[in-house]
Parts: C-alpha cells; sequence; structure tokens
C-alpha cells in the first residue's frame, strides 16, 4: 500500500522495555489524575489544545506525550510536579525514537521530522500521519503475509508516534491531496470508518492543514502513477517521496522534484476547494 506503509517494515528489533514502561505508566498516572479532578477525556482535551482521541491515547501508553503537555496538564490537574518531572525522561525517549526507524525509511523520518512544509497525495489509503489507530490497526491487520499480534501493536504505535508533529510549535504547513474514492472505503469496519471520517474533519479545520478532495467523476487527472509526498526541510531544497511495492524512493534532484511539484500544483486546482472537501466529509458521514 504506497505511502500508507512507510515505515513500518522490517525492521530493527523495538524500543526497550524500559521505554514502553514509561509510557504506559505516565498514561496511568495521567488518567488516575484526570479522573481525581473529575474531567472526562474530551474536557481535559479542549482545556489543554489537545484532541479527545489523544487524550485517550496517551492514557494507554501508545502516544507519547509532549513535554509541553506535560507542564499544562501538571498545573491543570494539580499533579504537584509529578506529570512535570518525567519531561527530561520523555525528551531522551523522543530523542531515541529518532533512530528506531529501518535504514531504508531513517532518511525519510529525518527529513520529515524536521520540515517546515509537507505536502502528500494519496490514492489508495488515508496518509498515515492522518490516520487514527483503529484505521491503522486495519491497515496492518490485513496486509498479507500475515503480521503476528506483537508486530501489529509496534507499528501501530510508530504510525501514531508521528502524530506528533501536529503538536510542534511552529508547526509545519501541511497540505494533502485525497482520491474521494479513499475515503469510501471502509477499512476496519463501519465504526473505524466513522472515527477516521471525523478525524479528517478535525485535521482539516486546523490553521497548518489544508485538506482537499479529488472527485473520482474528474475526467482529466495529471498524476495516475502512485501516491507521494512532498517534503521542505527547514534552509534546504524541497524533496519528494514515493513508494510502489515496497520500493521506497527519497528523491533530491532538482528536475525530478519539480515534476512532482508541478503535478501537485495541478490536482489542487482540480480538487475540491477545502471548504467544499469537508462538506463532502460531512456528507458521508451523515449517510453512515
Amino acid at each position: 500500500m504506497a505511502n500508507a506503509d512507510r515505515e513500518e517494515r522490517p525492521e530493527r528489533p523495538a524500543e526497550s522495555d524500559g521505554t514502553a514502561h514509561l509510557f504506559r505508566a505516565l498514561g496511568k498516572q495521567l488518567k488516575v489524575l484526570r479522573e481525581a479532578a473529575g474531567l472526562s477525556q474530551k474536557e481535559l482535551g479542549a482545556a489543554v489544545h489537545c484532541g479527545e482521541d489523544l487524550v485517550s491515547a496517551m492514557e494507554r501508553g501508545v502516544r507519547t506525550p509532549q513535554p509541553d503537555f506535560l507542564e499544562r496538564a501538571d498545573e491543570l490537574l494539580g499533579a504537584g510536579g509529578v506529570l512535570r518531572a518525567a519531561k527530561e525522561e520523555v525528551r531522551e525517549a523522543l530523542a531515541r525514537s529518532r533512530t528506531r526507524h529501518p535504514d531504508w525509511f531513517r532518511d525519510y523520518a529525518r527529513v520529515e521530522a524536521e520540515a517546515v512544509a509537507i505536502h502528500e497525495y494519496s490514492n489508495q489509503a488515508v496518509p498515515g500521519l492522518l490516520q487514527t489507530e483503529g484505521y491503522a490497526r486495519a491497515v496492518f491487520s490485513q496486509r498479507r503475509p500475515l503480521l503476528d499480534e506483537v508486530t501489529i501493536e509496534k507499528r501501530v504505535v510508530d504510525r501514531l508516534a508521528r502524530h506528533q508533529l501536529f503538536e510542534r510549535w511552529p508547526a509545519p504547513t501541511m497540505t494533502y491531496v485525497l482520491e474521494e474514492v479513499v475515503l469510501q472505503r471502509p477499512l476496519g469496519g463501519r465504526s473505524s470508518h466513522r472515527e477516521q471520517l471525523q478525524r479528517l474533519l478535525r485535521v482539516g479545520l486546523m490553521r497548518t492543514v489544508t485538506l482537499q478532495i479529488m472527485p473520482t467523476d474528474r475526467e482529466e487527472h495529471p498524476s495516475m502513477d502512485a501516491s507521494f509526498t512532498m517534503l521542505t526541510p527547514r534552509g534546504q531544497q524541497q524533496s519528494a517521496y514515493t513508494e510502489a511495492y515496497g520500493h521506497a524512493r527519497l528523491i533530491t534532484d532538482p528536475e525530478e522534484v519539480r515534476v512532482f511539484s508541478e503535478r501537485y500544483g495541478i490536482m489542487r486546482s482540480q480538487a475540491l476547494n477545502p471548504r467544499e472537501s469537508l462538506t463532502l466529509i460531512e456528507k458521508m458521514l451523515g449517510e453512515l
């Protein structure tokens, strides 16, 4: 599945048990403190400016709480420094996580982490940075050959960890063009499909994100090949990334990158505008 499976192929051993234990322990502490404060996950998320699903994932230990989140949550929940005290360990764990990717993906992961702009076209699946936990799990559970449960869980955690880009400030500028058929495919079932469309709505409303849908009935299309991503690291030239049948390419040649940029620009002009795109997603949700 092009672009949707990037970082999750044969790789190095999983992260140390110590790191996993840290995140699980932090999640349990967060849940106890939240419940003691009489707040729901939605209420806590609203108070610290993040989504309910993110709070849920952190409490289950499948998302890494950012140091800034720990600072805000510590004060809001009256934790007396308990959460704040873990900030340095979390920073070290995040630094280690940047080297956990397999060799073939590490260059892309480095460029993505440093990018000031990310532009992505997807024609097969919701891009990894936009996937919900349920959608990601469906992607990995259905792959052939079948993956064991431990591998599936690790790959879901690794995918969700990349979502931290949305919490960075200043955040990178992100634009997406998704084929309409991507939104019509109910991977994981009705509930997973609904959650995924709801996440697309939330992300599409972010000031740093522009989301556009390419209708299936368009009679012209400049890029009938694989999905691709264009990234601009701070102070560096734009690069492009594409993947087909497991063969990944990080492209830095200016002329090749120009071709992707030209195609992407044409697609953005042919796709629904951002408001129309969100209206279409709302319509799909209403029909579920």
